[in-house]
């Protein structure tokens, strides 16, 4: 029946026998499930036994056959005569060949084995007329004759049988009576049976015979040590001479892997490295080393092989020859090429080149390198215990042995015949990346690697290294390229393959040139020198860009390193950069870990060079103003940062890390952990802080001082509450009752609130209650009378600037005490905002703000001494014999009347000076006078002055910086800024008519009268740094009266003017000189 309900089929009553039980769907579904899997089960479990039936009835049918035949073989060899039939001979062969187990069949083989050897004429002559079986049994035969030789390797049994046919059966001469002298044919079947066994671990059976048939020797040698070795070593180079000579380009190939994979790639054993290396590179057989070389580079390409070519040898060389590089690889090109190089021409040696830039990526880093990643230098017991393996079968020695054999002779004359005859594009990169790995895995190795030392000062190879950092690009989407430079300039990640092009390149010039740079003298480095002679290699308008280049790409890594601190990209801008290859679809924990190390050496570099450069053009410009200041560096000083509140103990240099490394400098406080910003503009502040402008550092060393000082004094100081120094100074003995009252054992914080009373002559104290002007007063005579030459502790140079006596000993003994008292004042001034006018030279400020007070070189001498920094140079370059001049390596002084002579170096007044060691003697001569004459006096005024305002926070300036610090600026006095920031008291105000008459008057005086009046007023003729808005206490000028026959007076403690009121501008002008010029100042009102 049709149903009306628009289902017009009827559904199909189906019984499940089981209906009437009522039950559920899932349960039904589950028991149909069950049963479903058992017989699918009992399905496995019959396939499974009759395959394993079909197996077991396949082994126990061979196992009858492979015994009727060995019974069959044993029947047919009982006679003499019968064996030595061809045709019988040819059956034992083959059947042995398929019965043949190592532990039962041993015997037979060595007799079949004599057999043929003794027969093998009439044995080849025998199959004359059959190739293919010809092949087909020595194949076999040689294949069992191998695994047998595998087989009892480690043992004892006698090899001398088996060995000898391998010989004579590889050997192409044996088959003349097959071929009828025929040397293509003979080839033919030797290469056929090579190749086979090759497959079927030919070579590895020879090492593992060379491992336990040759003792171990006490020394390298290439002379076989037993007749064994000697049979071993034929048996391995003779495969190799022969492949090299067949005119099959990829049995050739196929061969020198096979060799390369089994003896030079894997751990070496005693055996290989003190006799098989040795004797391949120096023994009988000449080492294909150029076949090698080619084999290894270009292996992987199938292109240019035989069409003949086994097919096996395509697939194992159709993988990446570089997935088997290994360490012991690199050592065993290196040894291979100390012979060789000398014979490759400049071509193969940039081939060369180009294979040690792949295999160095497998050298095993140092415990001292940064690519080992371990900050623990100390050496353990199993480290000690590796150590003293012998040769290179230990990965410390193989490390030291590969750097040994890359300083050599050899490859110095290979890198230079590159250099001299090829263009820079064919080896440039290679270079880099062998420096760059010499540089990266020990510490010191420009002094230790000679190819470093000499490529540092190669112009020529300089010059094209950085060419090569500003032309390696790569395409974008636009079908356009980009720099790599650029990119890493802008932080713009990168992938592994493009870190790997632009790091070596980059690492290794910014290594090479800061370490030329340290020996070239201004002359040369500014041009003055004719260009042949000099060993510069830039000009200068190459070198201002350069360092604009390096700068950005410093301030690029900190943008790496700190990623959230920049906008970030759209997800379609990402997508693309994925799909060009510029940005990495993900990254390995392992791949991130590795890129930080990498970013974290490449920044330290090029950060060193920078701040050379920076150094350099401090001293002397060559660059325009503002050049090093970065426009996308904004570090705000008037946002709250923690930088200012994290107890100062943060604010230092450290090595460059990833976020969370530098996160932890804090962790010692209960401070929170720093802001990404704050993370990326600390790194900025000590490792680059001229890219920040100068007056901002100086408002964020104010604010450094600020916190401290709040920590120290307290925030009631200003009312007189708080911790604080309370001492009476006599005005006429300042220094003398300071350096008691005011020494480290009296006063050991020097950083609380000071508040001083000064006695005059007649021992009464002078009126006034020190509210903070006193204090100032007495800082400033204090700070000139102790820096005062008179009083011995300082003494000016040529060009009247300030720098340690080094006679200041003979005047008192404890000298260090006065220096690190003089250093703690000077922190003082500098800590309370105190301009003095003390004069400094530059290349002590510049000793001050070095790191752990390292030395200076010797372009520093010519601020201290120009005479004798003229007369160093004219001795380096004196072209006569310098013996003639009789001078030694000592140094005379006279001082206070006694002449004393030290020596420059043990032993230097029997060590004349003469054309070989002059340039010692100047750099001796000049460390002397700038660094080693004042290194005590130094220390103690840097330990001083650190002992009030932490050092790290002036390093954040250079040399002439720091005396704007101490100084202020000798910039002209902006008298409206000082009008604005005037203050007046008594019935004085802006409008009255004797200011208005006042600032008229100023107005027209010099720049020198106005300075007058500035020091009149403040003690100090520069203004203040940040204006007269920051000048405390404020400039004032107070009424002082109607008496016009009166002289205007200053108190400098408060910069407070007293001005009478003058009633017409030419009395005010001449009352106003006449005091600025007779001097009149504190307490003469």
């Amino acid at each position: 029946m049709y149903s009306f309900n628009g289902d017009f089929r009827q559904k199909p009553i189906q019984s499940l026998r089981g209906a009437s039980k009522n039950e559920q769907k899932e349960t039904l579904l589950r028991r149909a499930q069950e049963e479903r899997l058992k017989r699918e089960d009992a399905r496995r479990r019959v396939a499974s036994a009759t395959k394993i039936q079909s197996y077991y009835r396949g082994f126990y049918n061979r196992k009858i056959l492979r015994a009727q035949l060995r019974s069959e073989f044993d029947r047919r060899t009982q006679s003499d005569k019968t064996l030595t039939d061809p045709l019988n001979l040819q059956w034992c062969i083959s059947k042995l060949c398929l019965f043949f187990n190592e532990h039962l069949d041993g015997q037979r083989l060595i007799t079949t084995c004599q057999v043929v050897i003794k027969q093998r004429e009439e044995y080849l002559a025998s199959l004359r007329s059959d190739m293919s079986c010809l092949l087909t049994q020595m194949r076999s035969l040689l294949r069992v004759i191998v695994q047998y030789l595998n087989s009892i390797a480690d043992t004892n049994a006698p090899i001398a049988i088996p060995m000898r046919m391998l010989e004579i059966f590889l050997a192409p001469a044996t088959y003349n009576v097959f071929s009828g002298n025929d040397k293509v044919a003979d080839q033919k079947i030797a290469s056929n049976l090579l190749q086979t066994l090759i497959n079927r671990g030919y070579f590895g059976c020879l090492r593992k015979l060379l491992n336990f048939r040759v003792p171990a020797s006490l020394e390298k040698t290439s002379v076989p040590p037993t007749p064994v070795a000697e049979s071993i070593f034929d048996l391995i180079m003779s495969p190799v001479s022969f492949a090299v000579a067949s005119s099959d380009k990829y049995f050739r190939q196929d061969v020198l892997l096979k060799v390369t994979k089994t003896f030079l790639c894997e751990r070496y054993s005693d055996q290989i490295a003190l006799f098989l290396l040795p004797a391949m590179a120096y023994g009988k057989y000449p080492f294909p080393f150029v076949e090698l070389i080619q084999t290894l580079i270009q292996g992987t390409t199938p292109a240019g092989s035989s069409a003949g070519s086994p097919p096996q040898a395509s697939a194992e060389l159709g993988g990446s020859v570089s997935d088997g590089d290994s360490p012991w690889l690199l050592a065993s090109v290196l040894m291979l090429a100390n012979k060789e190089l000398d014979n490759l021409d400049v071509k193969t040696c940039a081939l060369y080149l180009r294979l040690l830039q792949r295999l160095l990526l497998q050298l095993p880093p140092a415990k001292n390198s940064f690519l080992s990643g371990s900050k623990d230098t100390s050496d353990s017991e199993d480290d000690l215990e590796e150590d003293m393996d012998i040769g290179m079968t230990s990965l410390a020695n193989l490390h030291m042995e590969c750097l040994r054999m890359l300083d050599s002779e050899a490859h110095l004359k290979c890198i230079f015949g590159c250099l001299m005859s090829l263009p820079a594009s064919d080896y440039i990169e290679s270079l880099a990346s062998l420096s760059h790995c010499l540089l990266a895995h020990q510490k010191m190795a420009l002094h230790k690697v000679r190819l470093l030392y000499v490529l540092a000062f190669n112009s020529h190879f300089m010059r094209g290294l950085w060419d090569a950092c500003m032309r390696v690009s790569i395409p974008t989407v636009t079908r356009s390229s980009t720099s790599l430079l650029n990119m890493l300039s802008k932080g713009v990640p990168m992938s592994q393959e493009n870190i790997q092009r632009i790091v070596p390149l980059l690492s290794t010039f910014c290594c090479l040139f800061n370490h030329s740079l340290l020996t070239i003298h201004d002359a040369d480095f500014y041009g003055e020198t004719e260009t042949s002679l000099s060993s510069m290699p830039f000009t200068l308008d190459e070198v201002v860009p350069m360092c604009r280049a390096l700068r950005d790409c410093c301030l690029g890594i900190i943008e790496l390193a700190h990623p959230d601190s920049r906008v970030a990209m759209s997800d379609d801008y990402i997508q693309a950069l994925q799909k060009t290859g510029v940005l990495n679809k993900s990254n390995k924990d392992e791949e991130v870990v590795e890129q930080t190390r990498l970013w974290a050496y490449l920044f330290k570099v090029i950060s060193t060079l920078v701040r050379q450069l920076h150094s350099r053009d401090s001293r002397r410009p060559f660059c325009p103003y503002g050049h090093w200041l970065a426009p996308n560096v904004n570090i705000r000083t008037d946002r709250p940062s923690q930088i200012y509140s994290a107890q100062n103990a943060i604010f230092v240099r450290r090595d460059f890390g990833t976020l969370s490394s530098l996160t932890k400098a804090n962790t010692d406080t209960d401070a929170p952990p720093l802001a990404n910003r704050d993370v990326r503009n600390l790194v900025i502040l000590t490792e680059l802080p001229f890219v920040v402008p100068f007056l901002e550092r100086v408002k964020i060393l104010q604010n450094l001082i600020v916190v401290d000082k709040q920590d120290n004094q307290g925030e009631l100081t200003n009312f007189g509450i708080g911790p604080s120094i309370v001492i009476s100074i006599r005005r006429n003995f300042i220094y003398e009752d300071a350096f008691e009252k005011l020494s480290p054992e009296n006063e050991p914080n020097l950083k609380k609130k000071m508040r001083v009373s000064l006695l005059n002559a007649a021992g009464l104290d002078e009126a006034g209650i020190d509210g903070g002007g006193i204090f100032r007063e007495f800082l400033s005579e204090l700070l000139k009378t102790g820096f005062d030459p008179n009083r011995g502790f300082f003494k000016y140079t040529a060009d009247r600037l300030l720098y340690p006596n080094p006679d200041s000993g003979k005047l008192v003994e404890n000298f260090s005490s006065h220096f690190y008292f003089l250093g703690r004042m000077l922190g003082k001034a500098l800590m309370e905002n105190l301009l003095v006018e003390i004069p400094f030279a530059s290349f002590f400020l510049s000793k001050i703000l070095s790191p752990s007070n390292i030395s200076l070189d010797i372009h520093h001498l010519q601020s201290m001494d120009p005479l004798m920094y003229k007369n160093l140079l004219y001795l380096k370059h004196y072209e006569g014999d310098v013996a003639d001049l009789g001078l030694d390596f000592t140094v005379v002084n006279s001082e206070f009347g006694e002449t004393k002579v030290d020596e420059l170096k043990p032993g230097g007044r029997n060590i004349p000076v003469t054309d070989a060691n002059k340039i010692e003697y100047v750099h001796l001569m000049a460390d002397y006078r700038i660094n080693k004459q004042i290194r005590p006096h130094c220390n103690a005024f840097r330990r001083g002055l650190n002992d009030v305002i932490q050092l790290e926070w002036l390093q954040m300036f250079n040399s002439g910086e720091l005396q704007v610090l101490i100084s202020g600026a000798a910039v002209p006095i902006d008298l409206e800024d000082l009008r604005q920031n005037t203050k007046y008291s008594g019935e004085f105000t802006d409008t009255h008519p004797v200011i208005e008459t006042f600032w008229a008057v100023v107005s027209e005086f010099t720049d020198q009268q106005k300075r007058q009046l500035l020091k009149f007023v403040t003690s100090c003729s520069r203004p203040p740094l940040l204006g007269f808005r920051d000048l405390f206490p404020a400039f004032c000028i107070h009424s002082a009266g109607s008496e016009v026959d009166r002289l205007p007076t200053a108190s400098t403690c408060m910069n407070l003017l007293k001005l009478p009121a003058f009633r017409d501008a030419k009395t005010m002008r001449s009352k106003m000189l006449y005091a600025l010029e007779s001097g009149a100042g504190f307490e003469l009102s």
